[in-house]
C-alpha cells in the first residue's frame, strides 16, 4: 500500500513548519500569499489530501474531483489567483468535492503536455483558471471531461465560463474619475493579453464615449510582454490627468513610478486599479479599485461544475458575477 502523504511531508518539501502548512491549506491568516502558493503547489504535487477530503471520497454522492489548471506566470505573479483557488477549496469541500491543482509550466503549456491527473483520468472535470494557451485548452478538452473557463473566456471555444463583470467595473472606475473633473484619462493594460483586460478597456472606452470624449490611441499603454509577465511602465510623453489600470498590482507599480519622477497621486495624477486585493490597501495612497467577488465566482464555478459532472444542463453558459466599486484616496 502506498504511504499516505502527511502535512509533515509537505512542510519538509517547502521548508516551513507544519503550522504554516495547516494555515495555508485551511486558507487562514498568518501565511504570505507567495508562501501559501508554494505550499498549495507542493501539496498537490505530493498528492496530499486532507482528512475531510479523504472522507468525502468514500461517500456515495461525493468523491468527485475537479482538476484546476492555471498557467505558471499567472499563479507566480498574481496573488489574486491563489486567493481564487482557496475560494474554490472552501466552496467545494461542503459538497464533498475535492480540488486538485496543476500549475502549468510554459514548457507544458506550449508543448501541450497534459498533467498526470488528466492523463490517468484521476479527475471528473476541469476548470481552466485564468487565460491559458488555446491549443493547450483544446488538447485538454479532448479528454471528453466537462470543463469551464474561470475568470476568462475564449470566443473561439464553446465553453461555460464564470467572469467578473469587467466591462461594468472599468466603466464605473472611469466614470468615478470623470466626476472629479478629470477628462484626460489613459488606460494602462495590454488589451490583447487576456479577455479580462480587453473587457476592462471596453468599459473604460464606453465611459469616455458616453462623456463625449474620444479615447486616444497613445494613451492605451502596455503593462506586460508577450509571455504575459509584467514589464517596466513607460509613461507617455503627453501625460494624462488620470490612469485606469488593468489590475491593482499594475496600479501600485504605476504609483511608485510616478513618485520616482516627482509626480504626486492624486494631486497631479489620479490612479485606479482593479480587483481590490492586497495592493489596493498597501499602496500609498490607497487605491480606488473595483472589488471582484472572489467567493461568488468560486461558488458559481463549483456549482456549474457540479451540474456538468452530473450531466445536467447549465443554468447559464456564462455567469457574470458583479463586484463593487471601492473609492479611496488615489482618485480624490
Amino acid at each position: 500500500m502506498a504511504k499516505s502523504v502527511r502535512m509533515a511531508d509537505v512542510a519538509a518539501k517547502v521548508g516551513v513548519s507544519i503550522v504554516s502548512v495547516s494555515k495555508a491549506l485551511a486558507g487562514k491568516e498568518g501565511v504570505g500569499d507567495e508562501m501559501r502558493a508554494k505550499i498549495l503547489a507542493a501539496a498537490e504535487e505530493l498528492g496530499y489530501r486532507s482528512p475531510s477530503a479523504k472522507a468525502a471520497l468514500t461517500q456515495g454522492n461525493g468523491g468527485q474531483i475537479i482538476g484546476v489548471l492555471v498557467a505558471d506566470h499567472f499563479f507566480d505573479e498574481s496573488a489574486f489567483y491563489s486567493n481564487l483557488y482557496r475560494a474554490l477549496l472552501r466552496c467545494s469541500a461542503p459538497q464533498g468535492i475535492s480540488v486538485a491543482m496543476e500549475i502549468v509550466s510554459p514548457q507544458a503549456e506550449f508543448g501541450c503536455i497534459m498533467p498526470t491527473f488528466l492523463v490517468n483520468r484521476k479527475v471528473d472535470g476541469l476548470i481552466f483558471m485564468g487565460e491559458i494557451d488555446r491549443r493547450y485548452m483544446a488538447a485538454a478538452a479532448q479528454s471528453g471531461l466537462p470543463f469551464l473557463q474561470l475568470d476568462f473566456y475564449d470566443d473561439t471555444i464553446t465553453a461555460d465560463c464564470v467572469l467578473s463583470d469587467n466591462v461594468s467595473g472599468a466603466y464605473q472606475l472611469t466614470e468615478t474619475i470623470l466626476r472629479t473633473g478629470r477628462s484626460k484619462i489613459a488606460f494602462l493594460g495590454s488589451v490583447n493579453a487576456t479577455s479580462c483586460i480587453m473587457d476592462r478597456y471596453l468599459g473604460y472606452t464606453k465611459a469616455l464615449l458616453c462623456a463625449g470624449i474620444e479615447p486616444r490611441a497613445d494613451w492605451r499603454l502596455e503593462d506586460r510582454g508577450e509571455d504575459g509577465r509584467f514589464t517596466p511602465i513607460r509613461l507617455p510623453e503627453d501625460m494624462p490627468e488620470a490612469f485606469v489600470c488593468s489590475c491593482d498590482e499594475v496600479a501600485y507599480n504605476l504609483v511608485e513610478t510616478l513618485r520616482r519622477k516627482g509626480i504626486r497621486v492624486p494631486e497631479d495624477v489620479a490612479v485606479a486599479g482593479y480587483n481590490d486585493f492586497r495592493y489596493s490597501t498597501i499602496c500609498d495612497p490607497p487605491l480606488t479599485s473595483y472589488r471582484v467577488d472572489v467567493e461568488g465566482m468560486a461558488a458559481a464555478a463549483v456549482d456549474q461544475m457540479r451540474r456538468k459532472m452530473a450531466h445536467k444542463t447549465s443554468i447559464a453558459t456564462t455567469v457574470m458575477v458583479p463586484g463593487a466599486l471601492v473609492v479611496r484616496e488615489s482618485t480624490k
